[in-house]
């Protein structure tokens, strides 16, 4: 049975957008130019995409544990604000690896664009980010264990970026080649009916 996806209509249409301008990149798909076609039914999920988001659903919970372990010990060393940064940063971290992780799955394993362009924007646009922070950042007082939790957290991270990444240009590529093909079959079954038309105006002068 289908997964449910929460993405709103709106929102979908300008993923499907935003990755079609991004990977189809060749618009005269009516030319002379010969354009590999797949079949419909293969598969285009990626298999290496999808055990690297099996792996890290399990290691999450591990690094959620850690890291609100490692928290708790430094927190009265810390500054105010640097409390308040580092308690927004693991509640928006955890969050958004939650949905991350679930359109992912989504994307990949149902073979659809948006989910798979809303996974690799939220990789890019927040996790990406507040990771390197917590890695970066010399005033947060990175405990040893903290620094292990969230370097193997950047490294799941960023083979799940390359792999999206090739899945969403290989799905976006066959979904553009199977529009512009039908476009060109439903022209062909056209055309024998305008001949057609035009015989029986032929024989009826």
């Amino acid at each position: 049975m289908a997964a449910h996806t929460p993405l709103p209509h709106n929102l979908r249409r300008g993923l499907v957008a935003f990755s079609s301008s991004l990977f189809v990149d060749n618009k005269t798909w009516d030319s002379s130019t010969a354009h590999p076609y797949r079949p419909a039914h293969e598969v285009l999920a990626s298999l290496p995409l999808q055990m690297m988001l099996y792996f890290n659903a399990y290691y999450f919970p591990v690094w959620c544990l850690a890291q609100g372990m490692m928290l708790q010990l430094k927190y009265h060393l810390l500054p105010q604000h640097y409390q308040f940064l580092l308690v927004t940063a693991f509640l928006i971290l955890s969050l958004a690896e939650v949905s991350r992780l679930y359109l992912g799955y989504v994307g990949n394993l149902q073979e659809k664009v948006p989910e798979l362009a809303g996974f690799l924007l939220l990789s890019f646009l927040i996790q990406l980010p507040l990771l390197l922070f917590l890695l970066t950042d010399s005033n947060i007082i990175c405990l040893p264990l903290e620094m292990i939790m969230n370097s193997l957290l950047l490294a799941f991270l960023l083979a799940e970026i390359a792999a999206a990444f090739l899945a969403l240009k290989t799905m976006t590529k066959q979904l553009a080649a199977q529009f512009y093909l039908g476009q060109f079959q439903g022209g062909d079954r056209g055309q024998p009916r305008q001949g057609g038309r035009r015989r029986e105006a032929a024989e009826e002068r």
